[in-house]
């Protein structure tokens, strides 16, 4: 259970980057009292546990019902981890958040649940890892285990959005902008993990192999 634990914190924050959230968060609650942040921080890491915790536990449902295979979810999560994992390797001038998104955002009562949980911290990058983790888990105990890396992935959350300004001073924008990088890499070796996990799992199937031994038992048929 520790294992799987640390693997998925190691597979998941890197992607939600909670320090990468520290910008957009400062920029958000800018003006307001620091009550009103800190409850705004809570509440984020709240939904970011609720999402990922239901795509979690629901992963297996939405598997079944859709008839995907683990390899394939795999596979699929591995290609949108790689994509997320090279926008933060070399970002851009462009941000996902639109100004116009953000400035209405400064205008409600409410930035928790977007736009700082969904999508900031709780993306489809995010998701994926979920999935992909609930789909290699075979027991209650792993489906635990992987329950316990999501929620310390979200206490890290917590910690950097209230400790946001502190962290700021600190690194800086140069800073944040390595650490981003850093992450990024790690990222798509990750990716390129899920991947080759996937493809190998499906090659030594038997949706791939039984094919294969039928072909080769007819042809040594005289």
């Amino acid at each position: 259970m520790f294992e799987i634990a640390l693997v998925t914190v190691f597979a998941l924050l890197p992607i939600s980057n909670p320090f990468s959230t520290i910008p957009l968060y400062l920029s958000l609650t800018a003006g307001h009292s620091r009550k009103w942040s800190r409850q705004q921080a809570f509440m984020a890491a709240v939904y970011m546990a609720g999402i990922l915790l239901v795509f979690l536990w629901g992963g297996v449902l939405i598997k079944e019902f859709f008839g995907i295979s683990i390899p394939a979810i795999r596979v699929a999560g591995g290609i949108i981890i790689m994509r997320v994992g090279f926008s933060m390797l070399n970002p851009n001038d462009s941000d996902d958040i639109s100004e116009e998104a953000k400035q209405e955002s400064r205008r409600k009562s409410d930035i928790a649940f977007t736009p700082l949980a969904m999508p900031s911290l709780s993306g489809p990058g995010s998701i994926s890892v979920v999935i992909s983790m609930a789909a290699g888990s075979t027991s209650i105990l792993g489906y635990l285990a992987v329950s316990i890396g999501i929620l310390v992935v979200v206490l890290i959350a917590w910690l950097a959005m209230r400790s946001a300004p502190l962290i700021s001073r600190f690194l800086g924008i140069t800073g944040l902008d390595a650490l981003t990088r850093i992450m990024g890499f790690i990222l798509i070796s990750i990716a390129f993990q899920f991947i080759l996990d996937g493809l190998g799992g499906y090659f030594s199937s038997e949706d791939f192999l039984q094919p294969i031994i039928e072909n080769l038992k007819l042809m040594q048929i005289p």
